[in-house]
């Protein structure tokens, strides 16, 4: 990706070069605005998706940006190809999940 690196993916994804190139969150609505911690914290709680978070959980973190792709030529069996193909749109980031996990497998195990 270059300059002005937004790509639309598909019809929900969007994918940015970096975190400089993100818009601006929008503001917070009044009505968010007005809301009382109680009433924030009950939300949270009858989300099934929020969940406590350790008081540490930051101290350690690190900022990883994703490593970036290259267009290459790649010659596959057939029946790989057919099989990745069968999954549907999205079948070469899938293909390159698989090596990706493969290299990282081999990684850690020596």
């Amino acid at each position: 990706m270059g300059a002005n690196d937004t790509k639309k993916r598909s019809d929900d994804v969007v994918r940015h070069a970096g975190l400089d190139d993100m818009p601006v969150a929008p503001p917070l609505s009044a009505a968010v605005k007005a809301m009382s911690e109680e009433e924030a914290s009950r939300r949270a709680a009858a989300d099934p998706d929020a969940g406590d978070i350790p008081a540490d959980f930051w101290e350690g973190a690190e900022l990883v940006e994703p490593e970036g792709t290259e267009q290459i030529t790649l010659r596959l069996p057939r029946r790989v190809l057919r099989h990745f193909r069968a999954t549907g749109k999205g079948y070469q980031t899938r293909i390159s999940a698989v090596l990706a996990s493969y290299v990282d497998a081999k990684r850690r195990s020596g």
